[in-house]
């Protein structure tokens, strides 16, 4: 660690006492406009109180976003609303919740003169089935059509692994399993570096990535992934991976931070992060629930975090996380949480001959096969 005038390096990640504030830098849809080397570099820097991280484009990203996945259409629109009402300045899409028009429509109703663009982090994500080099830009168009938005903030490639180009979300065999392709996830890479050049999105990042997967881009593409969103909580926290993006300069994103527990294959007897007796001690020591204290152990992780929820209270309950901070020993007793593998609870299954596999496991690119 090092020590400097007003700053503390750990890592390569500034912290400084600014806020996350409203971003006043205008964006302007030229390639002559962006510092690639600073894109390839990419410092982050954390406000003091963790609200925020700063991209070396001057970008803020909220440390808390609205998540969209499995928010049914009709519920997402009302959604979205009563989040910027609340103060959310993240929201969380992808093609594949199959609800971005919603978004649009949320975004259209309440970005104004007082709410600008600019004030908003979107971000959206590149479906499998669109992994070729040919089909980048007119998925990531058609998210723009849906959203109403020009640019996005952020746009990441949802899953390493390429499905074949049917018409079908799910493409696949009359048994059930995946058809997929055999496209490079450096080709797909490529292609949205390109969308970066066009002022089609501010920066690209990766999902559902390994590291060794996270270093062949690191290592062969042109600009620098910024985030990897992942499952993270404290069942399954994901230290490894969250210590090897520090080091390389990636912000991670928690999806389902709060277990999933609405998943639609939950079990009764799945171990369900909410009901941990830990959790719900510390909070009561705060007056803050469950939810709250696992989010906040993220968050002062430096881990983003974008809970789900169609319901306007707990929108504003997960966002509640900046008046209290954890103790080095509550962060401590908390990281014992973790289950490792067992923890994770969103990896795609299928049944086969009987047997519960895992969905994508025989492709070359399944992620996680690898410890991180």
């Amino acid at each position: 660690m090092l020590r400097g005038t007003g700053h503390i390096f750990l890592t390569g990640i500034q912290i400084t006492s600014a806020l996350c504030s409203r971003r006043t830098n205008k964006f302007v849809r030229s390639p002559t406009n962006l510092n690639f080397n600073l894109l390839k570099r990419n410092l982050l820097t954390y406000s003091t109180d963790m609200a925020c991280v700063t991209f070396a484009s001057g970008a803020k990203m909220p440390m808390v976003g609205l998540g969209t996945w499995k928010s049914k259409p009709g519920d997402v629109e009302k959604a979205v609303k009563a989040a910027l009402d609340i103060g959310y300045r993240h929201i969380d899409c992808a093609a594949l919740y199959q609800n971005e028009k919603e978004v649009g429509a949320a975004l259209k109703a309440k970005l104004n003169s007082t709410l600008k663009r600019e004030d908003v982090f979107i971000t959206s994500k590149l479906w499998n089935t669109m992994h070729a080099a040919e089909d980048v830009r007119p998925a990531c168009q058609q998210t723009l059509n849906d959203l109403g938005l020009e640019y996005l903030d952020l746009y990441l490639m949802h899953w390493p692994i390429g499905f074949q180009k049917t018409g079908a979300i799910f493409p696949s065999n009359p048994d059930g399993t995946i058809l997929f392709t055999d496209v490079t996830f450096m080709e797909t890479w490529t292609a949205m570096e390109k969308l970066v050049d066009e002022g089609l999105c501010k920066h690209i990042g990766l999902s559902n990535f390994n590291s060794k997967q996270i270093t062949e881009v690191l290592n062969n593409g042109r600009i620098k992934p910024v985030v990897l969103q992942v499952e993270c909580h404290p069942h399954f926290n994901q230290s490894k991976l969250l210590n090897f993006c520090k080091d390389n300069d990636i912000v991670l994103t928690a999806y389902s931070p709060l277990g999933s527990p609405d998943r639609p294959w939950a079990k009764a007897n799945d171990v369900v992060v909410l009901n941990d007796p830990t959790l719900k001690a510390i909070g009561e020591k705060y007056n803050k629930s469950p939810a709250q204290v696992a989010l906040r152990f993220n968050v002062q992780r430096g881990v983003i975090v974008i809970p789900k929820s169609v319901t306007p209270s707990r929108i504003a309950q997960n966002k509640e996380l900046f008046d209290f901070k954890l103790t080095d020993d509550e962060m401590k007793t908390i990281d014992t949480l973790d289950r490792g593998r067992a923890g994770r609870v969103l990896n795609p299954m299928l049944q086969i001959d009987g047997k519960m596999v895992p969905r994508d496991g025989g492709h070359q690119y399944y992620p996680f096969h690898e410890e991180f």
